[in-house]
């Protein structure tokens, strides 16, 4: 899986952003153009071992981290730095 290059600005508001309990892949990948798996690669890369399994556990099955399973679409606060 290629990763695109990211300056290091990029890479920490994409961390940022996957740290956060209600910003989707989905956000991410509009903003970013960084796919789930390229994230999760991205994450994997740049984070400690042992943050980066803190991480995966928290945001495993997350219903808010994916736009399809969320109960809401509207109504949110939305970041302006955020695209979309």
């Amino acid at each position: 899986m290629k990763q695109p290059e990211l300056d290091p600005e990029t890479i920490d508001r994409v961390i940022e952003m996957a740290w956060e309990d209600r910003t989707p892949f989905e956000a991410i990948e509009l903003q970013f153009g960084l796919t789930e798996p390229q994230v999760i690669a991205l994450m994997r890369r740049e984070m400690k071992a042992s943050s980066f399994r803190m991480w995966r556990e928290r945001v495993g099955g997350r219903k808010t981290k994916h736009a399809e399973k969320r109960g809401f679409i509207a109504g949110r606060f939305k970041s302006q730095n955020q695209k979309g």
